[in-house]
């Protein structure tokens, strides 16, 4: 899918206006959510294998192995951080997504480039900045569409954006960012490397 669609034909906006120096994490050797950081901003991988990070029945139930390969990117930064949107569409669902692991505050927007549609999944944002959106709403590229959780409402992770593409309609306000090893393949076709339209982060 990724592979027939040229992205490079448009300009988009950052969803979140990153500082000029911040740290990539590397998660292929675990998570320690106590570890120092460099700064208040970084850049998860997509398509990395995370060994132990994701330990909560959300992921740890799945017969087909464990989910622990990230299809989405992180950008962390301070709670009430703006997301912007990457480019023009209305906001297709919004919700809560409770359980602990998982994305807390979540919205997903639509997109059309060239007459074929995508979608971008939000996650882990304030509630108050996801309650406040309506299905339909129509946002411009580089618009404020909603604001980073704390770890009491992100589903307890350290303050981050889940930001997921998808060529694929999502059935309700939910994708899944962490796929195990028998899913990789599909999910990478059906979920792009997000940098097709946030850069070159890493």
């Amino acid at each position: 899918m990724t592979t027939q669609f040229d992205f490079s034909r448009y300009e988009f906006a950052p969803v979140i206006r990153l500082p000029a120096s911040y740290e990539v994490f590397d998660f292929t050797k675990g998570y320690d959510p106590d570890r120092a950081r460099e700064g208040e901003y970084g850049i998860g991988r997509y398509n990395e294998k995370r060994p132990g990070m994701y330990q909560t029945a959300l992921f740890t139930g799945d017969p087909a192995g464990a989910r622990n390969i990230h299809v989405g990117i992180d950008i962390s930064g301070p709670v009430g951080t703006p997301v912007h949107a990457f480019y023009e569409g209305r906001v297709f669902l919004a919700g809560i997504n409770p359980a602990a692991g998982d994305y807390g505050g979540t919205l997903i927007t639509e997109h059309e480039l060239g007459g074929r549609k995508i979608w971008a999944l939000h996650g882990h944002l304030s509630h108050a900045s996801v309650l406040n959106r309506r299905v339909g709403d129509a946002f411009k590229k580089g618009d404020v569409i909603a604001t980073l959780g704390n770890k009491a409402e992100n589903g307890g992770w350290n303050p981050h954006l889940h930001f997921q593409l998808s060529w694929q309609k999502p059935e309700r306000c939910d994708l899944p960012g962490a796929v195990n090893e028998k899913d990789l393949e599909q999910a990478l076709e059906v979920y792009p490397d997000p940098r097709l339209v946030l850069g070159p982060l890493y």
